[in-house]
């Protein structure tokens, strides 16, 4: 049992009319200091009902707490302190987590539920760049977190594969492209094409109405049109899925803008029947002005449709395909406008599914302060980074141990895993400063910290064999004790971090794990032959379950040796 739980359910017994035991739950805190005990039950909330100081009260309740769970009860001012039993709960933790392996903290919070996941979403025909990390990193992470918190989870890779740019792309291919120069590196002969549209289309306006005639042709089915935005589509995907698999990220599907073309009409005729459509300088909008907000566009004044008669479509798709409890978009900020509208007209058509849907917003990554998305001119592209991250890497493995093994294997998972963990080390809304060399360092909060304790407490376990099943994990010194507390934790953190949307709350924790199982390795004699070394190696054993799966949750692989 969780042993907040446990202080709960004592406490419970003697407040029998005034908290429940929920209630009694959500008030226990962990005390910062480990001299005020395990747990806190903080004594306000009762002072008007007993007509007594908080103080007061609180010694009332220690003297009547009476639990073997607990090895210590006292009150500190308006709280009460409990000190558990360490030996057992170290005992109760251990075989818990030996047990249940890397299925420790899965919970069921998501049974029988879906939950569908937008993320990345990456645009034909441009490189992947830097920009496009933060969400496919953290859309990754809140996929495997779904997944543990036993959703049914369905990740969309919401392709930017159709609209205007792409009759601008087919004009500058036909005016400048050469097909053999184009096939031998697609996305940067396509995206130098698209570029120099737009130089060309300054000194010559007809382009534009050019670009527009290809997309009308696009449109309507063109075979020409057709056939090169297939190309360009298809080149691009491929280029896509070499760094995905670098990443080692994967969706269930890459259903695109374009994919919803033929959906659009029916959902317009939905507004239309809801009467919530409003002819506004020709264009057809829908009205938001008493939800304080501008109104949402749902086709120009051409007849072309935009990306908010797209989203709209693509919801109701998937939840007519998925019935998705929730929804996630994992997005940049600089869409918040948009998502309010969009789950606004959902609600005006009377879909109470839409509050399940929620936009997922995060920071930018900075370069010296500045939003990192050109270098010299150029964009920064995500596959550059990481195979310098991975050289690296490389470099600091051959300094630390030239004779490892698998040496290119490990270096990538290093490299790698430190860009991601980078990225999801901070709440998702804050801004992230870039630096390869700080990401890369071996100490300090980083990935490759936290991957090299792990496959420190790998090369313990592989210096002894230990038959756990017939032992009994009674530890009780203050090392241990901290390493403990904080494996007992693993679950409310996964569940913390699914409510929250909030990965950084996993890498914050494998960082506070890591810190502690450092400062335990470096106090205690594990391999010492005494009584307690069987609990000692199950505690290096728990603490190699957790940082693997913990990292495992952000995207990031834990090699066995560095």
């Amino acid at each position: 049992m969780e042993y907040k739980t446990q202080f709960a359910k004592s406490l419970s017994n003697i407040f029998t009319n005034e908290l429940t035991q929920s209630q009694i739950l959500d008030l226990i805190e962990t005390p910062k200091q480990d001299e005020f005990g395990d747990a806190a039950f903080p004594c306000f909330s009762l002072a008007k009902q007993y007509k007594k100081s908080p103080a007061i009260i609180a010694k009332e309740i220690a003297e009547k707490l009476n639990d073997p769970f607990f090895t210590k009860v006292e009150a500190v001012g308006p709280y009460v302190n409990v000190f558990f039993n360490r030996e057992t709960v170290s005992d109760a933790v251990l075989k818990t987590i030996l047990a249940e392996k890397e299925e420790y903290g899965q919970n069921h919070i998501g049974c029988e539920k879906t939950v569908v996941i937008d993320y990345s979403s990456p645009n034909i025909a441009k490189p992947f760049s830097m920009g496009h990390l933060r969400s496919t990193m953290i859309g990754n992470s809140l996929k495997h977190i779904a997944e543990k918190c036993g959703y049914e989870v369905v990740g969309i890779n919401y392709i930017g594969d159709w609209g205007t740019q792409f009759g601008k792309l087919i004009t500058a291919y036909k005016k400048w492209g050469n097909e053999e120069i184009v096939k031998e590196d697609p996305i940067r002969e396509l995206f130098k094409l698209y570029v120099q549209f737009h130089v060309e289309v300054k000194e010559n306006e007809e382009l534009e109405a050019e670009g527009r005639a290809w997309f009308k042709k696009l449109e309507e089915g063109d075979e020409e049109a057709v056939e090169l935005w297939n190309w360009f589509r298809h080149e691009s995907l491929k280029e896509f899925s070499r760094i995905y698999e670098l990443l080692g990220v994967e969706f269930t599907n890459f259903q695109g803008e374009a994919f919803y073309n033929n959906l659009m009409e029916d959902f317009i005729g939905i507004l239309e029947e809801h009467e919530l459509l409003e002819e506004s300088e020709g264009a057809l909008v829908v009205n938001l002005e008493d939800e304080g907000m501008p109104p949402c566009l749902i086709r120009k004044s051409d007849g072309a449709t935009i990306y908010a008669t797209r989203d709209l479509t693509a919801a109701l798709y998937r939840q007519n395909t998925y019935g998705f409890d929730k929804a996630l978009y994992v997005v940049g900020p600089e869409q918040s406008l948009h998502f309010n509208q969009f789950f606004t007209v959902l609600k005006k058509l009377g879909y109470s599914w839409v509050d399940g849907m929620e936009h997922v917003p995060f920071g930018f990554i900075l370069k010296d302060g500045k939003k990192m998305s050109t270098r010299k001119g150029r964009v920064i592209l995500l596959e550059e980074v990481l195979e310098e991250a991975v050289e690296l890497a490389k470099q600091n493995i051959e300094e630390k141990n030239p004779n490892l093994k698998k040496k290119e294997e490990v270096a990538k998972q290093v490299g790698v895993g430190a860009v991601i963990f980078h990225d999801l080390k901070n709440e998702r809304m804050h801004n992230i400063e870039f630096s390869l060399e700080n990401m890369l360092k071996f100490e300090g909060e980083t990935g490759p910290y936290v991957q090299y304790t792990h496959a420190r407490a790998c090369s313990i376990l592989r210096k002894e064999s230990v038959e756990f099943e017939t032992c009994t994990f009674a530890l009780k010194d203050d090392h241990s004790w901290s390493v403990v507390k904080l494996l007992h934790k693993f679950p409310q953190v996964i569940e913390a971090a699914f409510n929250k949307n909030e990965p950084s709350i996993i890498s914050k924790y494998v960082l506070d794990v890591a810190q502690s199982f450092n400062k335990y390795y470096g106090n205690v004699r594990i391999l010492e032959e005494t009584e307690e070394k069987d609990s000692r190696l199950a505690l290096v054993y728990a603490v190699t379950v957790v940082l693997k799966e913990g990292l495992r949750l952000l995207g990031v692989e834990a090699p066995e040796e560095m």
